[in-house]
C-alpha cells in the first residue's frame, strides 16, 4: 500500500462529506477507518434528520506519517461506503475551484467576490466573467480575467445558452455564480447546471416579484430587507437555500436607502454562500440544504 515518504508534507487537510440512511455505527466506522489509516480528524460535524431518516456528515482530516496516499484512502473507503450505503466525496480544499461568474450591470456582488478572492478568502480561479451587457468589461479585464459578452434576446437565447455551456466545458468550470445576472435561465440549462450554479436574489421574493422590488417593499412599509443565496433550479428563485442575510429598516428609510442597504445584504449573502460551497459545508437534500456553517 503506497504510503507517504518520511520527509513529505502531511499537514494538508482534506474534507470528507457523506450522506446515507440514518443508522447505528456510521460515525464509529468512519472515524475508525480514518484512525486505522493514520489520519487525524481535525473537525467532525454530523446531523441526523429525523423527518427524512437521513444522516449527514462532514469530517476534516489530515494524513500523518505512515498514512496511505489520499487516492488509496478514497479507494478503500468505498468498502465502508458500501456497507452503509454512503454517498461520499473527499475534497482537497487547497485546489482552487474553477468558477464562471455571470453579471449584468450591477457591480457590487462581483466586486465583493473579486475582493475576497484577492485577499485569499475565496479559493477560486475565475475562468471567465460572462455578461449580457458591456458595462463591467473594464473592471473585469483590469483584473486580468476573461470577459465574454453574450447579449440575450428572445430570438438568440438558445444559441447564447449553448455558447455558455461551451465556455463552461472548454474552461473546465466547476461552478457558475450568478452575481446579479438579470436574465432568467431556461429550464434545460437549469437542469444541466443542477447543483453547480449559485444565484443571489432579494429575500423579498416571492412577495415582491418583477421590477423594482425595493420600491414595492417601500410602498408596503416593510421593516426587514435582505437577500438569499441559493442553488439554481427551474423553479425561479426557489432553489435550495444556502445563506440569507437580513437588515432591519425603519419608516425613515427611503427606497434609495433600501436599495443601498440591500446591496450590502446581497454581496454578503453571496460571498458567504459561495464560501460554504467551496468548503464542502453544503449538502443538497431535495429542496433544502444541510449547511455545516
Amino acid at each position: 500500500m503506497p504510503t507517504e515518504k518520511p520527509n513529505s508534507d502531511t499537514q494538508q487537510s482534506y474534507i470528507l462529506r457523506a450522506t446515507c440512511r440514518a443508522g447505528s455505527g456510521i460515525v464509529a466506522a468512519v472515524s475508525g477507518y480514518l484512525a486505522d489509516n493514520h489520519c487525524y480528524i481535525q473537525a467532525l460535524e454530523q446531523f441526523d434528520d429525523e423527518s427524512t431518516d437521513k444522516f449527514f456528515m462532514r469530517a476534516v482530516f489530515k494524513r500523518q506519517q505512515g498514512s496511505p496516499t489520499i487516492n488509496v484512502i478514497e479507494e478503500h473507503f468505498s468498502a465502508i461506503a458500501g456497507r452503509f450505503g454512503i454517498e461520499f466525496t473527499i475534497h482537497d480544499p487547497q485546489q482552487p475551484v474553477k468558477v464562471l461568474v455571470m453579471v449584468s450591470r450591477d457591480d457590487h456582488c462581483l466586486n465583493a467576490l473579486l475582493y475576497r478572492k484577492n485577499k485569499g478568502e475565496l479559493n477560486i480561479e475565475i475562468t471567465a466573467v460572462v455578461s449580457n451587457h458591456p458595462d463591467l468589461r473594464a473592471m473585469v479585464e483590469r483584473e486580468g480575467i476573461r470577459f465574454v459578452q453574450l447579449p440575450v434576446t428572445a430570438d438568440n437565447k438558445p444559441q447564447q445558452e449553448q455558447r455558455l455551456l461551451e465556455l463552461i466545458e472548454e474552461s473546465g468550470t466547476e461552478l457558475v455564480v450568478l452575481a446579479r445576472y438579470m436574465q432568467i435561465l431556461s429550464n434545460p440549462l437549469c437542469e444541466q447546471l443542477s447543483g453547480m450554479c449559485i444565484n443571489i436574489h432579494h429575500s423579498f421574493l416571492p412577495g415582491f416579484k418583477g421590477a423594482r422590488p425595493y420600491h414595492q417593499a417601500y410602498d408596503r412599509g416593510v421593516k426587514l430587507i435582505g437577500a438569499t443565496a441559493h442553488y439554481v433550479t427551474s423553479d425561479l428563485d426557489e432553489g435550495p437555500i444556502i445563506e440569507q442575510q437580513v437588515m432591519r429598516i425603519s419608516h425613515s428609510d427611503s427606497a434609495t436607502d433600501m436599495v443601498r442597504k440591500g446591496r450590502d445584504c446581497e454581496k454578503t449573502a453571496l460571498a458567504n454562500g459561495l464560501r460554504f460551497h467551496l468548503e464542502d459545508r453544503v449538502i443538497i437534500d431535495a429542496n433544502k440544504t444541510i449547511v455545516f456553517a
